[in-house]
Parts: C-alpha cells; sequence; structure tokens
C-alpha cells in the first residue's frame, strides 16, 4: 500500500465523516427552523383573529346595535367577524384556515368535525393548557395546526347562549332553539383552531439542504486534492528522489548528484542527512583505495 493510498483512505475518512456529520446536524436544523417558521406564521394568524374579535366587540358592535338594538346582527358577534375575515383570505391562500370550533355552537357551521373535537376535549381535561400543536396530513399536504381554548368568561355571554326561551328572539329565528345553549361561565365550550401549511416549508428546507450537501461534497473534493498536490511536492516526490539516490549510491555510483534541500523541514533534514552518509561512504571507499 503506498503512501499516497494511505494518505487518502485517511483523509476521506475524515472528510467523508465530516461531510456525514455535518449534514445530520445541517439537516435537523434547517427542518426545525422550518418548523419554527410555520409555527411563528400559525401565531401571527391567531393574534389577527384575536385583534379583529377585539376590534369587533368594542367598536363594530356598540355601533351596529345603535343602528338597531333589537335585530340580531352577526357581524356584532366576534366569532362571525374573525372567521368571515379569513374566509377572505383563504381564496388567495386555500392551505391556510382558521375556525372558531364548539361542541355546541349556535351557528351548525361551526360545529367541530371529529378531530376538532378531540383538541377541545383535551382543552377540558387539562384546563391548564393554554396551547397545541399538532401535526395532520390533508388534502393539501401535511398541516401544522395550532389551537387555543375558548372558553367563556363573562356571564353576558349567558343572554344569548344560556337558555332558549332567554335569547333574543331573533337569535332563535335565525339558528334555532337547538343550537348553541347550556353553555356555562369557565366551560370550555370550542376552541381556536389555526391550519397552516407546512410541507411547503419542509420542501424548502429540504432543497436548501440539498444544495448545501453539494456545496460541501465540492469544498471536500477540492481540499482532497489540494491536500494531494500538497503531498506530492512536499513529501513524495522529495522522497522518491531520495529513494533514486540511495539506489543509485546502493549500485556504487557515487557520482550520483546530491540532493539539494530546500527549507528546514523534516524532508530537507532528511536529505541533508543523507548527503552527509554519501560523502561519509565516499569517503570510506577512498581510504580502503589506497590502503590496498
Amino acid at each position: 500500500m503506498t503512501l499516497r493510498l494511505k494518505f487518502n483512505l485517511v483523509v476521506f475518512g475524515a472528510l467523508g465523516a465530516g461531510l456525514a456529520l455535518s449534514a445530520a446536524l445541517s439537516y435537523r436544523l434547517m427542518v426545525e427552523t422550518a418548523e419554527s417558521q410555520v409555527i411563528d406564521n400559525a401565531r401571527i394568524m391567531m393574534e389577527s383573529a384575536l385583534a379583529i374579535r377585539t376590534y369587533t366587540s368594542e367598536e363594530l358592535a356598540p355601533l351596529l346595535r345603535k343602528i338597531d338594538s333589537e335585530a340580531f346582527i352577526p357581524q356584532t358577534v366576534p366569532s362571525y367577524s374573525a372567521q368571515r375575515n379569513f374566509r377572505t383570505v383563504r381564496q388567495k391562500f386555500p392551505a391556510y384556515s382558521y375556525k372558531e370550533a364548539a361542541l355546541n355552537p349556535t351557528n351548525p357551521t361551526d360545529r367541530a368535525t371529529d378531530w376538532e373535537a378531540d383538541i377541545i376535549r383535551e382543552f377540558r381535561d387539562d384546563r391548564a393548557r393554554a396551547e397545541l400543536q399538532i401535526q395532520r396530513e390533508t388534502p393539501t399536504g401535511m398541516s401544522l395546526v395550532l389551537a387555543r381554548p375558548l372558553v367563556v368568561k363573562n356571564a353576558a355571554c349567558l343572554s344569548c347562549h344560556d337558555r332558549a326561551d332567554n335569547a333574543p328572539p331573533t337569535v332563535v329565528s335565525t339558528y334555532g332553539p337547538n343550537n348553541g345553549f347550556g353553555w356555562k361561565v369557565d366551560e370550555v365550550i370550542g376552541a381556536q383552531i389555526v391550519s397552516v401549511p407546512i410541507g411547503v416549508s419542509l420542501d424548502r428546507a429540504r432543497a436548501a439542504f440539498y444544495k448545501l450537501v453539494v456545496v460541501l461534497g465540492l469544498v471536500f473534493v477540492v481540499i482532497a486534492i489540494l491536500l494531494n498536490l500538497l503531498l506530492q511536492l512536499l513529501v513524495i516526490r522529495p522522497v522518491l528522489r531520495i529513494s533514486h539516490m540511495a539506489a543509485e549510491v546502493s549500485l556504487g555510483r557515487l557520482d550520483a548528484e546530491e540532493y539539494q534541500p530546500r527549507g528546514d523541514d523534516e524532508i530537507s533534514s532528511l536529505g541533508s542527512s543523507f548527503n552527509r552518509m554519501r560523502r561519509s561512504l565516499e569517503s570510506a571507499l577512498k581510504l580502503l583505495s589506497q590502503a590496498e
């Protein structure tokens, strides 16, 4: 096994291990970054919905009630305003969604599906939980789901949701007497649920990862080539010259050209030592010849 082959086995082994470790760490970091960005987007959507709810309840609803305090106007309901806004957003971004799902909603369109009902029950079972994150497969791909509980905190809400016979007639006439009644203060009646596609972000992260691996691979190849060139110039070529000179001297050709050391490294020291040995051998042979 030649010195070059041994050297390359060590170099490519070290570079290969470094590439594998770098690739593993980079992939995990990129995936975590992509997931973090998706979560941030989901939280921004959630906060936007809360801002719409606050605006509706504090500014829009009082104005609309001044117009007609007896009629039921859906636009005065914070949940209606928030979800209506995001339906408009979905026309341009269909993979994004916001829903205020409830087990017993006033509006039947807000009734929780099976997986949404599971989220609501989890909030009911763990009242300390303020947020829930899950990933689920959807027709448009993998999505990240961010959910927060909807809790009846204001007793004023019960004026419309306690009993049907106590609710405003316009609410009953709009949604019927069987929906959205029987709520209680501090009860988890539903959940705000935001769905954000995660597949696109992960695909981008993987594409960036593949490019990074290619670049790292090219860098490692260039490093290996440069190291081989240095090995050839600084080690192999001088050693071959010294080896050739040693072969010449061993065959009795004492007139062979001496090795010309360059620098003060170990190879140069070896060459100088060989030159001294050659001169010593030449002197010894001359003394033997004179003695004869």
